[in-house]
């Protein structure tokens, strides 16, 4: 029995060995777990900032160059006719019998407009004609008889004084006949005046005057607009005016957005001191959609200059401010406070911020944030 004894261990100590063993395997296997969980969450973290650096946002940029703009001013004004002629008769008191004329039509220098009537005019000229007539007569009578008065008074038989009432009858025979011929041309003028005719070329642009009322001399009938001509007027500020001159082309726009090229003709002298502005005289072509008191507006080049521009839909405005986005190398934006100028089409002038070779993203830009990490189309931005 001591040999069997010794060969075998107490019961306790058998049991002790088994929960070492089994200590050491649960401990194994908890290792093993945390750090397959250790693992799995740096994985994650590393999945997120992976997700974090992804575009955000697909874009279209290009390089800033200067490019050659246009200064100018835009000033408001109104179409006026060159010349409004108002057409008047130069005689009154003559009933009207044609007017030959309508609103809108063109008519020629010279070209008969308005017939008054010539009844009364025409027998006044046939009275004045008999009244000369019967002058003329008296004049050869008189004369006739100075004649003889100069012979007798050579053989000095008539006195000084019957020589003298001859001579004063022939003179008042000739004044006579002066003053019947002017009474005539007169009346003869008055006839020719019944018919009113056109002072230039032009177009009716108004018309008062009706078939039988009673012309009044001076008394408006109808208002040419002469040759057509249209001119545009428009209100320079005062400090603006020295940029002007004769000859500078203007590009008119009128409220239906039709554009007509112009040039000044003249810059006006004075200042309105009511506004301190001063008024600019635009000739411009004749056409058909230009009409007097029609507002437009007039864009005057006074300088070209290089400047850099970007599309509007470069610029975004927050907090009363303009700002542009800038592609770095990194694909990252930066976002960046610029000053803006006038806008020339589809582009905006830029005059501090950026600087030539940046990269000025265009599509996209208003929906960025400083620091942005974007994908960048092949598509030209504009």
């Amino acid at each position: 029995m001591k040999l069997g004894s010794g060969l075998l261990r107490p019961r306790w100590l058998i049991a002790l060995g088994a929960v070492v063993i089994a200590g050491g395997l649960i401990a194994a296997l908890y290792g093993r777990d945390a750090d397959r969980g250790a693992r799995a969450q740096r994985g994650s973290a590393v999945a997120a900032g992976a997700r974090a650096r992804e575009a955000v946002l697909t874009v279209t940029a290009a390089e800033l160059r200067p490019v050659e703009v246009a200064r100018s001013i835009t000033i408001n004004g109104a179409l006026f006719a060159w010349q409004d002629v108002v057409i008047a008769p130069e005689v009154g008191g003559y009933r009207v019998a044609e007017v030959k004329v309508d609103v809108g039509d063109h008519v020629k220098r010279g070209q008969a407009l308005v017939e008054l009537s010539t009844a009364l005019l025409d027998a006044e000229v046939a009275t004045k004609q008999a009244t000369l007539a019967q002058r003329d007569a008296q004049l050869v009578n008189d004369a006739a008889a100075l004649e003889r008065g100069e012979s007798l008074k050579g053989m000095n038989l008539i006195s000084q004084a019957d020589y003298d009432k001859l001579k004063s009858a022939a003179l008042a025979s000739r004044a006579g006949v002066e003053s019947a011929r002017a009474d005539l041309q007169s009346s003869t003028l008055r006839l020719k005046f019944t018919n009113v005719t056109a002072p230039d070329d032009g177009v009716i642009t108004s018309r008062t005057v009706t078939v039988g009322q009673i012309a009044q001399a001076g008394g408006e009938m109808l208002r040419l607009l002469r040759n057509g001509r249209i001119e545009w007027r428009g209100e320079v500020p005062e400090a603006r005016l020295a940029e002007l001159k004769q000859g500078q082309r203007v590009a008119i726009t009128t409220a239906d957005g039709a554009v007509f090229n112009g040039t000044i003709r003249v810059v006006a002298p004075t200042i309105q001191a009511g506004n301190r502005t001063g008024l600019v005289y635009v000739d411009l072509p004749p056409n058909d959609q230009l009409r007097p008191g029609m507002f437009a507006r007039g864009e005057i080049e006074v300088t070209r200059a290089m400047a850099f521009t970007v599309p509007l839909q470069s610029v975004v405005n927050a907090d009363g401010y303009s700002y542009v986005f800038v592609l770095k190398p990194d694909s990252t934006v930066e976002r960046r406070r610029v000053e803006t100028a006038g806008v020339r089409d589809s582009e905006i002038e830029v005059t501090s911020g950026i600087e030539t070779g940046d990269m000025i993203v265009g599509k996209g830009a208003g929906f960025l944030k400083d620091g942005d990490l974007v994908n960048v189309s092949s598509e030209a931005g504009s």
